[in-house]
């Protein structure tokens, strides 16, 4: 029995104690996912297709919840049909029709990542009636999806399920090498260069004359490239010569195509880009002549021991080069001064004689 005295100051402290909360009853969200994993989470639930196909029904419980959908979306948020039991029976003939049928859910969240789906050459191939293109579902996955990139060699392992020879390519180049063995965040894979939802091809308009940029957001960048002791003249001196300003030219007035233009993908390869130093590659000078005799057949070894790579000539490289250059940087100024010199003396000996 407390004190008297102390019995309004225990009243007050209980008066201000939180109350035990009540436990949490689960979401409806939650109990929707346990109703359907009553059935889906027998993992030999399946279903033959009239084409003789086999269609698996079941879902993983562990694999949903890790997903970035886990603690979001319940099963009838993408799948709206399916709120009577038993469910309506859906005319399916291959996995594919069902596949293709429920890829558009995505487009109820993710609405403006799947309208630039739209001007991808794989919905260009859907749209022509090729069900073998991808779709969302394809890529992420359905009831799994996981960031893309964790790590980023996901990401040319999920296009090399259709581009296998491509990726194969790719793994054996300077970038494929470096994003296998060191998961380095500073080389491009598929997507940097094609993008992800809005996907080109090499086929689209403007593609090619757009490359040297993609290649110059990496190689222009002087925090980039001093990792790798590479130089980031690579976009100043290649537009500076004939091919790039000849490319340069073309891109601006909307004309592609020539024989006049060498892109750095023609030179350095696409996906099969080696460092240029190392065997194999086609501007290693041992195969240079090679590479330049696709667009100069006549090219003798004069001819490219006279290319100055990406390098701006100084005295100890090319100092013949250095040298004219110099002059000119003299000759010019001192011409064209002399020549203003000369005009403004001649208005004053006029304005003087009148």
């Amino acid at each position: 029995m407390p004190h008297p005295l102390l019995a309004p100051l225990l009243v007050a402290i209980a008066l201000q104690a939180p109350s035990p909360s009540p436990p949490s009853a689960p979401s409806p969200k939650a109990d929707e996912i346990e109703m359907c994993l009553s059935c889906h989470g027998d993992p030999q639930m399946s279903v033959t297709l009239p084409s003789g196909e086999t269609r698996g029904l079941s879902v993983d419980r562990e694999a949903f919840a890790r997903s970035v959908h886990g603690d979001k979306l319940g099963c009838v948020d993408c799948h709206t049909g399916m709120t009577e039991i038993p469910h309506p029976p859906r005319p399916f003939k291959t996995r594919r029709d069902f596949t293709i049928a429920y890829y558009e859910a995505c487009k109820r969240c993710h609405f403006a990542t799947y309208s630039r789906t739209l001007d991808s050459v794989h919905q260009a191939a859907v749209a022509r009636g090729d069900v073998t293109a991808p779709v969302c579902v394809d890529c992420h996955g359905a009831h799994d999806i996981t960031p893309p990139d964790r790590p980023r060699t996901r990401i040319s392992e999920t296009c090399a399920r259709c581009h296998e020879g491509v990726s194969r390519t790719y793994a054996k180049s300077v970038h494929g090498r470096a994003l296998t063995a060191n998961d380095n965040a500073d080389v491009p894979t598929c997507t940097d260069c094609h993008r992800s939802h809005d996907v080109a091809g090499p086929n689209a308009p403007g593609w090619r004359l757009r490359s040297p940029e993609l290649c110059g957001s990496c190689h222009a960048s002087e925090s980039m490239m001093k990792k790798y002791g590479i130089s980031t003249n690579v976009m100043q001196t290649y537009v500076a010569d004939f091919h790039g300003m000849t490319a340069s030219l073309q891109k601006k007035s909307g004309v592609e195509g020539g024989a006049l233009v060498a892109l750095c993908i023609d030179c350095h390869g696409v996906h099969d880009i080696m460092k240029a130093d190392e065997k194999g590659s086609a501007v290693m000078q041992a195969n240079l002549l090679r590479t330049c005799q696709r667009c100069h057949p006549g090219a003798t070894q004069n001819f490219s021991s006279a290319w100055l790579s990406h390098y701006e000539p100084t005295f100890d490289r090319a100092p013949m080069i250095y040298a004219v250059r110099i002059g000119y940087l003299v000759l010019i100024p001192f011409m064209i001064g002399g020549l203003v010199l000369q005009i403004l003396l001649h208005l004053w000996r006029v304005v003087v004689n009148r």
